[in-house]
């Protein structure tokens, strides 16, 4: 992620726009971002300060590049680079070994004449020779621990160009969140991968249910007591997981300074959907969580059986900071919906969780789908009157569930 020493934006009527290159209106960054990856690929072995002159001599030939893109640029690639980092208490003694020699030495002059004696370029082959080496391999073991003497050791063979600029579009949107106090997301789909990416976060929630689906109010925990931006590193580090889903808008409400010393903040807000044209660096999360649900979705299909449609992930249930997000909602033409929960095959200490979460949820009607082989795990649970439940083996079949939504809805 970028600092805030790299950050691009501008700023229209309240909104604040992270830079982004286009392949359409910066056709010429894609010739620029082949030639650094290239730049990386070959330059195993080169410095790090060495590295980042070349990427600047590429995209000086861009004369409006802003310094902070070339900045922005070499952190990213050095991200996806491995380096030497050198043995930084051996460099150390070098250090102390050769500055010790030295001071006998000093001072030290271009031209040796009466009694300045020591010439420099003398001195110092007498000092590598001492140390059993050449100055020019001396001068460069000197300080190899830092930062810009690290040398090469990998780079990612695949990264791409286009995969590049990508992620520069979205750095600078990440390094934008970071002025933010608070996010609102409306979403109409994966309401669950939303949510578990902003607890990945740190981010605390609450949920509203809306026309077409939920919204997401996050912020972080210390900010319901004061005013911080602390959180908005959270919430730059929840956009890539948000990137990767589908069907939501967002709107990140910031605090920014009106100047470097001021007091005084103003308000911004950045907004965003999943059809800003950001690509996630994120893989999109699995359409299910397992085989048996994957199976059962199948066989169902996208006709109503029973006179019941199924829905994936089709309703939240939520109490204060709990939510449960049931595997399917089945629902009827008459309004009539019933969750349906399918239990996998998993450890004791997953079901014991599963039931606590359930537990919230007396009020609400669940069918539960429970593996056989789990039947001893869950014996003498007070399951609530408003949970029913069907054994499966393998496979969960579409009739027991039928008659079980009649039952359970008979009036």
């Amino acid at each position: 992620m970028l600092t805030r020493e790299l950050a691009i934006a501008r700023f229209e009527n309240g909104l604040v726009l992270p830079d982004r290159l286009t392949r359409i209106k910066d056709q010429a960054y894609v010739e620029y971002a082949q030639q650094l990856c290239e730049v990386y690929r070959n330059g195993i072995g080169w410095t790090r300060k060495s590295l980042h002159q070349a990427v600047q001599r590429v995209l000086e030939q861009d004369p409006e590049c802003p310094v902070r893109r070339i900045g922005a640029f070499c952190k990213l690639l050095d991200e996806w680079s491995q380096f030497d980092r050198g043995n930084p208490r051996k460099t150390a003694e070098l250090r102390r070994a050769v500055f010790r020699r030295a001071a006998s030495f000093h001072p030290l002059v271009e031209v040796a004449e009466s009694i300045l004696e020591h010439a420099e370029k003398a001195t110092k082959g007498t000092i590598a020779s001492e140390l059993g080496t050449e100055w020019l391999q001396l001068k460069e073991d000197l300080f190899a621990d830092l930062i810009e003497n690290h040398r090469l050791k990998t780079f990612d063979e695949h990264g791409s160009p286009l995969e590049l600029l990508a992620r520069y579009n979205v750095a600078q949107t990440q390094v934008a969140l970071l002025d933010s106090v608070r996010m609102v997301i409306d979403a109409t789909a994966e309401w669950k991968t939303i949510l578990r990416y902003a607890k990945l976060a740190g981010l605390m929630h609450r949920i509203l249910k809306t026309e077409t689906g939920y919204r997401f109010d996050l912020q972080g925990p210390a900010s319901v007591l004061r005013r911080t931006h602390r959180y908005g590193v959270a919430m730059a580090r929840f956009l890539p997981g948000l990137l990767s889903c589908r069907g939501w808008t967002m709107t990140a409400f910031m605090k920014r300074k009106a100047a470097r010393f001021a007091r005084p903040e103003f308000d911004l807000r950045l907004e965003l959907s999943d059809r800003s044209g950001l690509v996630s660096p994120v893989q999109p999360p699995e359409d299910f969580d397992s085989n048996v649900e994957s199976q059962f979705a199948s066989d169902w299909g996208d006709e109503s059986r029973g006179g019941w449609r199924l829905v994936r992930e089709g309703t939240v249930l939520h109490v204060g900071q709990r939510a449960f997000f049931p595997d399917f909602l089945l629902e009827r033409s008459d309004g009539e919906s019933i969750p349906l929960e399918i239990l996998g095959f998993w450890t004791p200490e997953y079901l014991r969780s599963k039931v606590e979460t359930l537990r919230l949820f007396p009020q609400h009607p669940i069918l539960l789908a429970i593996p056989k082989s789990t039947r001893v795990d869950l014996e003498g649970i007070a399951w609530s009157p408003n949970h029913r439940w069907i054994e499966y083996t393998n496979k969960l079949e579409i009739g027991p569930v039928l008659a079980l939504l009649e039952e359970m809805t008979k009036r």
